[in-house]
Parts: C-alpha cells; sequence; structure tokens
C-alpha cells in the first residue's frame, strides 16, 4: 500500500489554477477544487490525504472526512497542519507503508525526508495532475470526464461541508 500526503493549502498558495481563487478571496472553492482534482485522478491502490491547516478556526476538530475517496483533514485548532502530515507519515512509514508526501514548505520537507519518506514539491504535483501523464492519470483513464466535488458527494457531505464554511460546526 502506498499513501499519497498532500499539504493541502501548500499546494494551493503554489500553484495555479487554485492559488487564482485563494487570490480572490475563495479559500474554500480552491479546497474543493484541489479536493476534486486529486479525487479525479488518484490511483486505488494509494491512500490519499489532504491536510489543510485548521490551527486558526475554533471549530476545526481534527476529524478526517472521507469526500470521493479522499481523506479530507483540518488540523483540528491550535494544531498545525505541518504536525499532522508529520505523524500521519510516520505512522505510515512506521507500518511499512511507502509514504509521499506533497509540499513545497521548507520546514516540512526536512523533517519527512529525514524519514525516508518522498517528497514531491507542490508545484511538481499539480503538473502531474493537470498534465496527465503520470499514475493519477492512469486510475480514470476510461472515465476522463472530470465533475465537480459537489456534484459526487452526498447531500449530507454537501451539508457538513456548508455548515464548515459558515462557521456552524
Amino acid at each position: 500500500m502506498r499513501h499519497l500526503i498532500i499539504d493541502g493549502y501548500n499546494v494551493i498558495r503554489q500553484t495555479n489554477p487554485y492559488l487564482s481563487l485563494a487570490e480572490r478571496d475563495d479559500f474554500e472553492l480552491a479546497c474543493e477544487a484541489l479536493v476534486s482534482d486529486v479525487a479525479s485522478y488518484v490511483d486505488p491502490n494509494r491512500r490519499v490525504t489532504v491536510v489543510f491547516d485548521g490551527t486558526g478556526n475554533p471549530f476545526s476538530t481534527g476529524e478526517p472526512k472521507k469526500i470521493a475517496g479522499v481523506t479530507v483533514i483540518y488540523s483540528a485548532y491550535g494544531v498545525v497542519a505541518d504536525s499532522v502530515i508529520e505523524k500521519i507519515a510516520r505512522t505510515g512509514r512506521d507500518r511499512g507503508v511507502e509514504v509521499e508526501v506533497v509540499t513545497s514548505d521548507a520546514q516540512l520537507q526536512w523533517t519527512v525526508m529525514g524519514q525516508t519518506v518522498t517528497r514531491t514539491s507542490s508545484r511538481e504535483f499539480a503538473d502531474q495532475l493537470h498534465t496527465g501523464h503520470d499514475e493519477f492519470k492512469e486510475a480514470s483513464a476510461t472515465s476522463m470526464k472530470k465533475v465537480t466535488l459537489a456534484q459526487r458527494i452526498s447531500p449530507e457531505a454537501a451539508e457538513m461541508l456548508r455548515k464548515i464554511r459558515d462557521g456552524e460546526e
């Protein structure tokens, strides 16, 4: 088993089209677009986790949610996403799982590389997602049509995301 861990806000802040959305102050849409793109190209033999920083959100519990086959985690209030990523990577490595972390954060790179974890930069990863010439594309070769995250998640999940966005949870 392989585990891909993505530093969500780092990818958003480093690459388009996510950066364009974030610059318009639409981080929610940028997050949805990233998760949707990852879900569209994910290899079914690879576990994928996207971690977003919820450290400043008092409603963030750090509980993982499954969205379109991707585990999405907003770190708990007061906990930085890097700590969550490091813990997931260390746990996977200790269990013999091949772990890859997507980040361009220098400190996180040194930490995960010291753990014999493969690291891919945010730009490299976004290029892979959008050029379609790698393993992410292979998983969905039979269904190339991209759909939005909202079209693939249950009404319950959509409502939960709305509540998180509106600060109701």
